[in-house]
């Protein structure tokens, strides 16, 4: 099976198949390249209709992707992907083609560049906007070691990307140092959703005609001048082109040499363009537009639907319909929720960053559009902006995945938890999230909230209690974080509105011989665990919902200490410093001898995989809580 399979590819990809290495793909005549792309769409379309992963985005790098590999002495030279969405064709070229089925599985490719999967992945990407201060790095590395030959570095960023405070940064660095750092900004005028800002605007509008770029490589190529001569050409031509327009790039302006825009498709162009500014000094960018989903008219059309679409039909682009017995997502829960309190309130306003329809806040951003706040990549700016309107009488929920919300850390805790500020953090996508694995698993927000002086953390274990959760923030006077995971509820959710008590848990089941405390959605895996140890084993386990990490419900936890039996607590999320470990503290700060077994995710990156796999493998799906139970009652 797996040889037709083999021989099936060779058919119907005859250069792509004796592609194994960029080597093999630098001795193909630059004529056979075009082919080449061709053939990388086509795999693209195959793998990625029945084996779901970011679709548009690496559609649209394909033509880029080939020209770097064919110009660069890759691995030797250095190319950093920022966020990683855009590298499936960077994979398939450098020796993963065979093993491509298995992306975003668990035991298989990571869904993003990763340096311990292949050495062509030169950093981590999975968060927007580091490449920049990362390749400097790596280019600063490079000429402070005197490496011979010289070793090229290169950042792909996007229009999205680029906006992030993280890349201006590295970009001013880039321009105050003496590194050789190429940036090539791949322009396709979309992230997820669609781009919001100033800097977008100006990309957009931003043209340098083609007769002025061919004019002005004719006038290099014409002198043989050395790199740094041709570059002081450039800056002549480039500020003759500011006296002209009467306006200056943002690039030159920043002393960045800056080339294009070019047509990011057309290949011969892109290779001609490398091969002519490759060997310059100093930092320069190198300006594509491309088009998200380039070469699937139904990813062209519709790059957000596109960005990541799940199963599809190759042939006609349809993808399954969603099945609408089933409970909603979490998102929506809390999208709809928003939308309700907005109406009642006109104080209230939303904020997130580039993720209005993942976080679901395109619900309230269709309803009260002037009170809705797409930031874009600037997570750290969400936060402070937020706590400027909080100051000022107004009721803010910020919507951002856990993950991405680490990016705000110091915001938290400097602009809004200081002045203890009513705004509300929304977290999506919290705990194990599945297939995007270690550098989007949301499991480390109950520990560096927990910390916070003044924060309530919360999470809800069903979606009316997540509605619950929500209202009782909004009449709450303070900082207040509520986290949830991704996918859909257990259950369709009422039109419960009622407050819930702060920092007061619910006690779900009594039992004397064990207690599991849970806190979040994983208390539906406990009940299951809990039932079958009383059916199998014997045992009575009481069962704790926590609802708040902070405060916690102290009263509770006295009643847990004096049954004087094994405690475990589950959690979707790091064991160090999360529920657990504040049991753990509470019951040693109280005088409690009680032991405390912490089931959570363990001390260590988790990869990619489903989410039940994941669980498994950390030890608190059903199994793991089972057997635990059957562990500290010695029922084993």
């Amino acid at each position: 099976m797996e040889n037709e399979k083999m021989n099936d590819n060779k058919v119907r990809y005859p250069l792509l198949s004796h592609i194994d290495s960029p080597a093999d793909l630098r001795k193909l005549p630059e004529g056979k390249l075009p082919e080449v792309c061709g053939e990388l769409r086509s795999f693209l379309i195959d793998s990625l209709s029945t084996r779901p992963g970011h679709f548009a985005s690496s559609m649209g790098t394909v033509e880029l992707t080939v020209a770097l590999h064919y110009v660069f002495n890759t691995p030797y030279d250095r190319i950093v992907w920022d966020v990683g969405h855009q590298a499936y064709g960077h994979k398939i070229l450098t020796g993963r083609r065979d093993s491509f089925h298995t992306n975003r599985t668990l035991g298989g490719l990571s869904g993003f560049p990763s340096p311990k999967e292949s050495e062509y992945d030169t950093f981590t990407a999975g968060h927007a906007s580091n490449s920049i201060s990362a390749a400097l790095g790596m280019a600063v590395a490079t000429k402070l070691q005197d490496e011979k030959p010289r070793r090229h570095v290169v950042a792909v960023i996007g229009d999205a990307s680029i906006s992030g405070g993280l890349a201006f940064e590295g970009l001013n660095n880039a321009a105050n140092s003496k590194s050789d750092l190429l940036i090539i900004l791949n322009d396709n005028d979309m992230s997820i959703d669609r781009n919001v800002g100033s800097l977008n605007s100006y990309l957009a509008h931003l043209t340098t005609s083609k007769s002025y770029n061919n004019l002005r490589y004719k006038l290099s190529s014409l002198f043989n001048f050395s790199s740094d001569g041709k570059g002081r050409i450039m800056r002549f031509n480039n500020s003759l082109k500011s006296l002209i327009n009467k306006e200056q790039n943002i690039f030159e302006g920043l002393n960045i040499r800056y080339f294009g825009p070019f047509d990011g498709h057309d290949l011969p162009t892109i290779i001609k363009v490398l091969n002519d500014i490759k060997d310059y000094r100093g930092p320069r960018i190198l300006h594509l537009r491309t088009v998200k989903g380039k070469g699937y008219k139904p990813a062209e059309k519709n790059p957000a639907v596109w960005h990541a679409p799940g199963l599809f039909d190759p042939a006609t682009g349809k993808r399954p319909e969603s099945d609408p017995s089933k409970p909603p997502k979490w998102q929506d829960v809390f999208g709809s929720t928003l939308v309700e309190i907005a109406e009642k309130d006109p104080r209230v306003v939303a904020v997130t960053a580039a993720m209005p329809s993942g976080t679901s806040v395109n619900m309230m951003q269709e309803r009260f559009p002037d009170r809705t706040f797409d930031v874009g990549i600037s997570e750290g700016h969400a936060v402070t902006f937020a706590g400027g309107m909080a100051k000022d009488n107004l009721k803010p929920y910020v919507a951002i995945y856990s993950s991405f919300l680490q990016r705000a850390y110091d915001h938290i805790i400097h602009d809004v938890a200081i002045e203890g500020l009513p705004v509300v953090f929304c977290l999506d996508r919290a705990g194990l999230v599945g297939e995007d694995g270690a550098t989007h698993h949301g499991v480390f927000d109950l520990s560096y909230l927990r910390s916070i002086p003044g924060l309530t953390v919360a999470s809800p274990r069903n979606a009316d209690m997540l509605r619950r959760l929500m209202y009782t923030a909004h009449g709450f006077n303070g900082p207040f974080a509520i986290r949830y995971p991704r996918g859909n509820a257990s259950a369709k959710p009422s039109d419960v509105t009622a407050l819930l008590p702060l920092g007061k848990g619910e006690k779900l089941r009594d039992g004397n011989d064990a207690v599991v405390l849970t806190i979040g959605p994983v208390s539906d895996t406990a009940a299951r665990a809990i039932d079958r140890a009383g059916k199998e084993l014997g045992v009575s386990v009481a069962h704790y919902d926590m609802i708040y990490l902070k405060p916690l419900d102290n009263d509770l936890l006295a009643e847990v200490a004096s049954k004087d039996c094994p405690v475990i607590t589950v959690e979707d999320g790091t064991v160090n410093g999360g529920l657990g470990a504040a049991v753990l503290e509470w019951m040693a700060e109280n005088g409690h001898n009680v032991k405390v077994t912490r089931l959570g995710v363990p001390d260590r990156f988790i990869p990619q995989g489903k989410p039940e796999e994941l669980q498994h493998l950390c030890g608190f799906d059903e199994e793991g809580i089972y057997n635990t139970i059957a562990n500290v009652t010695d029922r084993k």
